[in-house]
């Protein structure tokens, strides 16, 4: 189904008075197809590809359990919904077992509910299929699951590694602590031509200032106490590769004069050696400071903070990109799930609230513990708001879109409301350019215009 046709719908059930009527009610909004029991069904979904199976329970022949069955093991299998008048929890558990997307009693059914929980499962298998191709997309372009975005941002910063990463530049990575410094370096390395080669990385915040010369440029025996034997230093050690400083904005006067020389000429001393040394090796650096600052404190020399900074990535923290917190919650729940034996396979539409609601100081890196402390407490399928964190459980609100966020959380307003406040007030903040509040809300244009006409605001 592309997003502008209409959705393909099969019905079954043996009764023709209740066919007649659900397809009279539903036919506005789906493509709708009949079928009076599983057999006739099974011939209609071997035939065309339907994106809603709409099935009773008992009917004459196969049951509605084992045609969901079926139709699961199709290459595009349909969002199935299992209707039955013997409603009962251990059938309701059993339905989803057999891979039912959701279940309604029809005692209960009411038209406009159902087309709602129609739409949901749709959008949810959406969500879904786009996740997937997201992370096949990735696996391809940078291998690097946990680099997950879909904001702007995050493309951009996609955009730039592909683009970098076959060259030789040297590449400075920004971005506050968590944020996936680390991943970006080594998505440059996996997709430049130094692949094959080693990646070194040194944590400079790690090593008092002492060792780090040392650490990064090797030393000969009796450098210094304790000195018993020769070393080879980073920069010889990633020869061929890529070497990854992070923590750059931590080094020391004499270790950056040293690393601006290696940088210019290529060539360095272990420590206690009078000979030069050569070595063909790709610098890639990060920090969370910022360096231009610490330039004109004097802390950091300028002509070195060039000489790194000559691709620059930024990754803009968790809180600012939001539309992301989704995919990469459920990539790092299937990790999770998979690595501890779990059977846990989503998120609870309160517990994505809540996480969506809160602030992510510690971003990619405290959102990934997040995840893998509710997957290990989950006790069902579904991580429920007593799974995660206490720290994620009590959001605070801290700006007006904050405050929004906030009432979804505590269920003040409907997800649906919320979304509703937040485009509107993105609009007045940006006194209605369309541009800079997608921006602000992490989206493209064309995605923003598309919620604005989904909630009539098309002439705010």
């Amino acid at each position: 189904m592309t997003p502008t046709s209409t959705p393909t719908l099969l019905i079954v059930d043996d009764e023709k008075p209740t066919r007649d009527g659900l397809r009279a009610a539903l036919e506005d909004k789906f493509d709708v197809y009949v079928a009076e029991d599983a057999a006739a069904a099974w011939q209609l979904l071997e035939k065309e590809s339907f994106d809603v199976l709409l099935t009773d329970l008992r009917m004459a022949g196969e049951d509605g359990l084992k045609l969901i069955h079926r139709a699961k093991s199709l290459n595009k299998p349909p969002v199935c919904i299992l209707m039955t008048a013997y409603g009962s929890e251990e059938l309701a558990v059993d339905a989803m077992k057999q891979g039912a997307d959701d279940y309604i009693a029809k005692g209960k059914l009411q038209i406009d509910e159902l087309e709602l929980r129609i739409q949901r499962a749709l959008k949810r298998q959406s969500l879904e299929v786009e996740n997937t191709q997201l992370h096949q997309r990735l696996d391809q372009k940078f291998g690097v699951r946990s680099l997950l975005g879909e904001a702007p941002s995050m493309k951009e910063v996609f955009e730039t590694i592909q683009a970098v990463a076959p060259t030789k530049a040297t590449v400075l990575v920004t971005g506050e602590s968590g944020t996936g410094k680390e991943l970006v370096a080594k998505a440059i390395h996996q997709n430049s031509t130094r692949s094959r080669g080693p990646m070194i990385t040194v944590n400079c915040a790690a090593l008092p200032a002492t060792l780090l010369e040392g650490e990064l440029f090797g030393h000969e025996k009796g450098a210094f106490t304790g000195a018993h034997e020769r070393r080879l230093g980073r920069i010889e050690q990633a020869q061929g590769g890529s070497l990854f400083l992070d923590e750059i904005g931590e080094i020391d006067a004499t270790t950056q004069v040293k690393l601006l020389r290696f940088l210019g000429e290529r060539t360095f001393e272990r420590l206690g050696s009078s000979k030069t040394m050569t070595a063909d090796v790709r610098l890639i650096t990060a920090t969370n400071k910022d360096l231009q600052a610490l330039v004109k404190a004097g802390r950091f020399r300028e002509d070195l903070y060039y000489r790194l900074a000559v691709v620059p990535i930024h990754l803009p923290p968790l809180r600012d990109r939001v539309v992301d917190i989704p995919a990469l919650s459920h990539a790092f729940l299937v990790e999770f799930a998979t690595e501890n034996g779990k059977a846990v396979k989503s998120f609870s539409t309160e517990a994505l609230e809540l996480m969506l609601a809160y602030r992510w100081p510690g971003n990619v890196r405290e959102l990934r513990a997040a995840v893998e402390h509710a997957v290990v407490l989950c006790r069902g399928e579904q991580v429920l708001p007593r799974d995660l964190p206490v720290t994620v459980r009590t959001p605070e609100a801290v700006t007006t879109g904050e405050e929004t966020r906030q009432k979804i959380a505590t269920g003040a307003v409907s997800v649906k409301e919320a979304e509703r406040q937040l485009l509107i007030h993105a609009l007045q903040e940006c006194k209605g350019n369309r541009t800079e509040a997608a921006k602000k809300l992490g989206m493209s244009r064309r995605t923003l215009h598309r919620r604005l006409h989904e909630f009539h605001l098309d002439g705010f």
